[in-house]
Formats: structure tokens, C-alpha cells, sequence
């Protein structure tokens, strides 16, 4: 059990039976049109994305609070749904989530800036997993591959492995959400 970031796939983002997320689509519509936007339409290719939140994610709300203002913070730590479709200001549903009551849509592009800078700060390495299939990038946190190139080639990232890995996470699924028009949840 736990905690993951995954991709939805097409079919499921409309599907209103268990596990779908329609009610969540139906709602975004509605605003993306208040906001003078065309509808949200899912990429076809596959989802393909799941990572597990393991460690603490206390140095990571710490390195955005230096690096970040509080607006900014509360957006890329916020969402509970990520889609790949610019919005300056995240979407407040009154849907409920397995873990909240009810559902923030951020932007793929903002969260994807934000976690940059983020990126740049902590100087991550060219060597963190990129696409993210399978627990790719938790494992390579867990398993030991950051820690022996954190030994060999240290900075800021190896400073606190636990806040590198939730900046490499962040801004993979933004990136992946990007890349395959997918929306990105926690499951």
C-alpha cells in the first residue's frame, strides 16, 4: 500500500464507474469554459507513469519555501489532479478524492516551471530516471544508484536525497503529463 503518482489513461478519465474520473472531466470542462478554454481531451497513448511517495516529504516544503513563494508552493504541493493544460490559477472541485474532499486541478506547464527552478536549485543530475515507468525513479532513490553517485559526484541534490527525489518526481509528471497529454493523480 501507499501512496503513488500515476498517469490516467484516456479511457478511465471518462469513465464514471469505479476508479473513473468523469465527474472530475465533466467539472474541469465546465470551468476550462468559464475560463474562455476549449475542453480537456486526454492523450491516447498510455498513462505509462507511476512512482510511490516513500520518504518524508518535509525538506521538499522546506526547499520550497525558500526557492518559492508561498502561492507558488501551495500550487506544486497542492493539486490532487494534474492535466496538461495552462492554467494560471489551479481549479477547486467539489469532488471528493480517496484522500480529500475535494479535487485541485493544476497545470501541467506551471508545475513544470515551478519544479525547473526547483531542479536548478538542487543542481539534480542528468542521471535521475526521466521516464518514470514502473517505480523507476523510486527505486533509483531507494535502491542505492542516487547514494553511490551522490558519493562519487556530490552537490546540493545529494545534500538530502529525500527532497531530491520529490523535486525529480514533481517535474517528471509534469513532464510526462506534458509529453503524453495525460492527466497525472495520486492513487
Amino acid at each position: 500500500m501507499g501512496i503513488y503518482v500515476v498517469g490516467v489513461a484516456a479511457e478511465d478519465w471518462f469513465d464514471d464507474g469505479e476508479g473513473g474520473w468523469a465527474e472530475t472531466a465533466s467539472g474541469l470542462d465546465e470551468e476550462l469554459g468559464r475560463r474562455g478554454l476549449p475542453p480537456y481531451r486526454p492523450g491516447v497513448g498510455k498513462a505509462g507513469f507511476e512512482e510511490k511517495l516513500v520518504p518524508p516529504m518535509d525538506g521538499f516544503v522546506a526547499l520550497c519555501r525558500v526557492h518559492l513563494s508561498s502561492a507558488e508552493t501551495e500550487m506544486l504541493c497542492g493539486w490532487n489532479v494534474l492535466v496538461p493544460v495552462s492554467l494560471d490559477e489551479e481549479v477547486r472541485l467539489p469532488v471528493a478524492t480517496g484522500y480529500t474532499d475535494s479535487t485541485v486541478v493544476a497545470g501541467a506547464p506551471q508545475i513544470l516551471a515551478l519544479t525547473q527552478r526547483l531542479a536548478a536549485a538542487v543542481e539534480l543530475p542528468a542521471e535521475t530516471p526521466e521516464m518514470c515507468h514502473n517505480l523507476e525513479l523510486t527505486m533509483w532513490f531507494l535502491e542505492g544508484a542516487a547514494g553511490q553517485l551522490a558519493a562519487i559526484r556530490p552537490g546540493p541534490w545529494s545534500e538530502d536525497l529525500d527532497t531530491a527525489f520529490y523535486v525529480a518526481l514533481y517535474l517528471r509528471a509534469a513532464q510526462h503529463s506534458l509529453r503524453h497529454g495525460c492527466p497525472m493523480t495520486y492513487s
